[in-house]
């Protein structure tokens, strides 16, 4: 069984934390045919996915990120690409996110 843990920090806070990660949960959804669950806690979100071959846990606070996922034996042949994709998808949704907040700091200085 090969494992994958990921940790991406931000600066999102709980609200904008839990709308990437629900974007997160989608994408996964669609694009891999997981089996997503969104779970709201006081301090910690946590999104439990899984599928044949592959399950886990997305952890979301108001300051990070941490993925924790087993891969099972044919999977596991795959587990560079399948982290690179993760990490791939989630950078761009944080990135994603980071851009308005840029355009809109940028648009307040010009005026």
């Amino acid at each position: 069984m090969a494992n994958i843990h990921i940790r991406r920090n931000h600066h999102l806070g709980i609200s904008g934390a839990r709308k990437v990660a629900w974007q997160w949960a989608e994408q996964a959804e669609a694009e891999f045919d997981m089996q997503c669950a969104y779970e709201e806690g006081v301090d910690c979100d946590e999104v439990h996915f899984s599928r044949t071959g592959a399950k886990g846990t997305l952890r979301v606070t108001a300051d990070h990120f941490e993925l924790d996922a087993q891969l099972g034996f044919l999977l596991g042949a795959f587990k560079d690409r399948i982290e690179s994709e993760i990490v791939k998808n989630l950078d761009e949704l944080l990135a994603a996110k980071k851009k308005p907040a840029t355009k809109a700091a940028a648009g307040s200085k010009k005026k």
